[in-house]
């Protein structure tokens, strides 16, 4: 049931299958779970549900379709703002797969992540320069983290258009296709500009794989990449098909279309690859339980020495999945354990989430 009310969500159809009072009070726990609360009011608000569900959950839905608004709003003045200083921009993923849906406004949003040209040191400058703030913003591999803003937004400025992968091989083909493919952008009505879809295919399927293997993805990934395969040509389609052994995606690619296929019903005509059953049961029983993120895995509530025991415990089984990445990962992990330990040792703890900012 919960996933025909998705289905008929992604494609503007009606659902017309009757669920009683609790059947409603568990899709819409499991909408929160998957941050899927705005999209699937969509449909939800035309059923006959129980007073108590249906009034938190058109307030929380207006509530997204306020959010959305204020970050398409956000995007297109940051946008601006860049443009002014002669620099290329992109809105990556959320707003710019948000616009894609059946109704723009319900996707729940997230930060906005800002692809600006230029490289590290010049965007840097710039953000310096033209978005200063009391608190230093954080750099990572591929953008720059900044304090939530005055307006309440979280903004993510990409000098690389993607994190990518954990195997440096398949990572610097990605990362050099994605950054001649993002030089071809196309401003849209919200006023910000976005990517080419064979971009955004190629790009969210990394995104997918990085988050699936390091901790987890959710339902709301596995509907923007529906939305995207659905507006998508069939020249977009082969030439990622093409690269998703060199991309380093071939597994996760497999997993994903038989997901795609198994909750929203995803045409044969539209698929990357074949689907992989294995790989895909294994993605969508962690989809399934563990949330938005995984966020909601019985894993993310124990204390910090059982979560860091299960975490190389499920690094050590998803190797199985894609060893490739999975070794990487893990060589990651042992590295930044290593040059983290100064700091660890100053602040007497294991989790670098009880470090304060």
């Amino acid at each position: 049931m919960f996933y025909g009310l998705l289905r008929a969500a992604m494609n503007g159809d009606h659902f017309t299958a009757p669920l009683t009072d609790d059947a409603w009070r568990a899709v819409f726990a499991e909408a929160h779970r998957q941050s899927l609360v705005g999209v699937l009011w969509t449909v939800a608000q035309h059923q006959q549900l129980p007073m108590e569900v249906a009034l938190p959950w058109a307030s929380e839905a207006e509530t997204i379709r306020g959010l959305n608004a204020l970050l398409n709003s956000e995007a297109a003045r940051l946008t601006e703002l860049f443009e002014r200083e002669g620099r290329q921009t992109a809105i990556l993923k959320g707003q710019a797969n948000a616009r894609l849906y059946p109704d723009p406004l319900s996707r729940q949003p997230g930060d906005i992540d800002i692809w600006v040209s230029g490289g590290k040191q010049l965007v840097t400058e710039l953000v310096e320069r033209c978005l200063p703030s009391k608190r230093e913003p954080t750099t990572s591999y591929h953008h720059i983290h900044l304090p939530t803003n005055e307006r309440g937004v979280d903004v993510e400025v990409h000098f690389r258009p993607a994190s990518g992968n954990f195997n440096p091989l398949t990572n610097r083909r990605l990362q050099r296709w994605l950054e001649q493919e993002i030089q071809h952008t196309t401003k849209v009505a919200e006023g910000f500009n976005v990517p080419t879809m064979a971009f955004a295919l190629a790009m969210q399927l990394a995104h997918v794989q990085r988050h699936f293997l390091g901790s987890g993805v959710g339902l709301r990934h596995v509907c923007d990449y529906y939305r995207l395969l659905c507006l998508s040509t069939e020249d977009d389609r082969s030439q990622l098909a093409a690269s998703l052994a060199p991309f380093g995606l071939k597994h996760v690619g497999g997993a994903l279309m038989w997901v795609l296929q198994q909750v929203l019903g995803l045409d044969d005509r539209l698929l990357l690859c074949q689907p992989d059953s294995r790989r895909g049961e294994w993605m969508l029983r962690e989809i399934m339980a563990g949330g938005n993120f995984g966020y909601h895995a019985l894993r993310m509530q124990h204390g910090v020495w059982r979560r860091v025991a299960e975490g190389r415990l499920r690094h050590l089984q998803l190797m199985r999945f894609d060893f490739g990445e999975m070794a990487w990962l893990e060589a990651n992990y042992w590295k930044t354990i290593v040059e983290t330990l100064p700091t660890r040792i100053r602040y007497r703890t294991l989790s670098l989430k009880d470090i304060p900012r």
